[in-house]
């Protein structure tokens, strides 16, 4: 049988090489003999694409003319019929591209010639492997030409992350066959150790911890592979809030030598991350941020300021403030840091300012692209076993209404959002918007009224001063409900209500 069909590819041009058509050309890497093999063991049963049609797909063949055959048996077996070579005969006998290796009658070739003994799956996996090896080629020679081209919107780093991505791209391709179905008794044997580990923290936190025991009570903590959604309109405090979970779960890391908390990764978009730290370091300081922002600032102030830079040096949270990522980008560093830290929780702030794709459907149509960020997120969450927290913006609708408080349906491109999520809370502060309505006097109105009015303000006023409300309005595996927390203001720091009532 032929095997001599041969696939060449020319090397990057480099000046420094001999002239020499050998060090020119470069045959691709290749396996004829697999690629038949596997041919032939489908045509005499059909039976075998069931194991390898979940890895391998007609373009990982290296030669045209078995992708075209691989393609059409997958095809003829979908549709329930047989694919053997006097079936096929018809599909291939006006085609011209069976006419290098011999016509029609290379398919009783393929068929006949085939040893039986084999598995099809170790055909598969080299043919695979061979795909992977050209596309790795193919991609360092992309890399070197565009590494070559000076591009004013393509900086080095871009193309540093472009290759990142195509290279996890093609350790994804063809996964497929490690998954598939899994028994009810496998199923079963994990949710019961997910249950014992519950039961062993005697009701503590089983996810990652946010810091704030009543938030970590309804949620019994973050969990791996949750998309989480944190939303409020502006003023509200989601940054601080979103900062808050963040730093805690990453101190608790540091404090417990990894055993509780974890890594934190911060993709700020809005903020700058030197902003970003100031806040978190005024909050561990105890220093009002207002203060720090205009250096009225004791000598007492500095020392706590210096001990608590000391302490801030040893927690594993990681800052990434370029603007307007896209969603492959994110899943790319985010990758990255898994990878050189060990990333256990991410956060994004916040989710409006991600870009998708750039494909022509997201790009005319902002609520696909809001869609495809939403669908990358929770992939995001799921691949690297990890949660996720997004925050996110509210609609004007909230302004228009007497009671401020958020409802679901206030959520910006609220559909892919409320169905992607694993959790939807909102942040919410009474006070901000009692603080802004403070009673005039009416035309016409008398003293003691107004007087009454006015003094009924205040004491609502007081009443909400400094509290807020985390409201749970969608949890997938749990309940929901609001819990209290008390807002510091000139510290950007949320904290449990009832500690500071007690």
């Amino acid at each position: 049988m032929t095997s001599d069909i041969a696939t060449f590819a020319p090397q990057p041009a480099n000046e420094a090489a001999p002239d020499d058509k050998a060090s020119t050309y470069q045959e691709l890497p290749h396996n004829f003999d697999a690629e038949q093999g596997l041919l032939g063991m489908l045509l005499v049963d059909n039976q075998h694409l069931e194991r390898i049609n979940d890895m391998l797909r007609p373009e990982h063949f290296s030669h045209p003319t078995h992708q075209r055959i691989y393609e059409t048996i997958e095809k003829m077996v979908e549709r329930g019929l047989e694919a053997k070579p006097t079936t096929l005969k018809d599909y291939f006998e006006k085609d011209e591209s069976l006419d290098a290796v011999g016509g029609t009658k290379y398919l009783l070739e393929l068929a006949t010639e085939v040893p039986m003994l084999n598995n099809a799956m170790d055909y598969a996996q080299t043919i695979y492997d061979r795909h992977l090896r050209r596309e790795i080629i193919r991609m360092n020679m992309d890399v070197t030409r565009d590494a070559y081209h000076y591009d004013i919107d393509k900086q080095a780093t871009d193309i540093i992350e472009d290759a990142e991505s195509k290279l996890f791209q093609l350790s994804e391709d063809g996964s497929g066959s490690q998954g598939g179905f899994s028994t009810l008794r496998d199923s079963v044997l994990i949710a019961i150790e997910h249950a014992e580990k519950a039961a062993q923290a005697d009701g503590a936190v089983t996810g990652v911890t946010t810091g704030l025991s009543d938030i970590d009570a309804k949620l019994g903590g973050l969990h791996n592979s949750d998309l989480l959604i944190l939303a409020g309109r502006p003023s509200m405090g989601k940054t601080a809030l979103a900062v808050n979970m963040g730093f805690n779960a990453a101190k608790a890391y540091a404090e417990s030598g990894g055993e509780k908390g974890a890594v934190v990764g911060f993709f700020s978009l809005e903020m700058s991350s030197d902003q970003l730290a100031g806040r978190i370091l005024a909050d561990q300081a105890d220093i009002s941020g207002d203060d720090l922002r205009k250096g009225n600032l004791q000598q007492d102030d500095f020392r706590r300021f210096v001990e608590a830079s000391q302490k801030l040096s040893q927690v594993p949270f990681y800052i990434d403030d370029t603007p307007a990522l896209s969603i492959g980008a994110v899943r790319t560093r985010a990758r990255r840091l898994k990878r050189q830290h060990g990333l256990g929780f991410l956060i994004i702030d916040y989710l409006q300012l991600l870009r998708g794709s750039g494909s022509k459907q997201s790009t005319e149509n902002r609520v696909n692209e809001v869609s495809e960020i939403t669908r990358g997120l929770k992939a995001i969450a799921k691949e690297l076993q990890i949660p996720v927290l997004a925050l996110s913006q509210l609609s004007r609708a909230v302004e228009q209404r007497d009671d401020k408080r958020p409802m679901l349906s206030d959520l910006r491109e609220s559909g892919s959002i409320e169905q992607d999520a694993d959790v939807v809370k909102f942040v919410y502060r009474r006070e901000y918007y009692l603080a802004r309505e403070e009673p005039q006097k009416k035309q016409g109105e008398d003293d003691a009224k107004f007087n009454d009015r006015y003094a009924d303000w205040q004491r609502d006023l007081g009443e909400c001063a400094s509290k807020a409300e985390c409201i749970i309005v969608k949890q997938r595996h749990g309940p929901i409900g609001s819990v209290p927390l008390y807002f510091d203001a000139s510290r950007t720091r949320f904290s449990d209500l009832e500690e500071r009532y007690d």
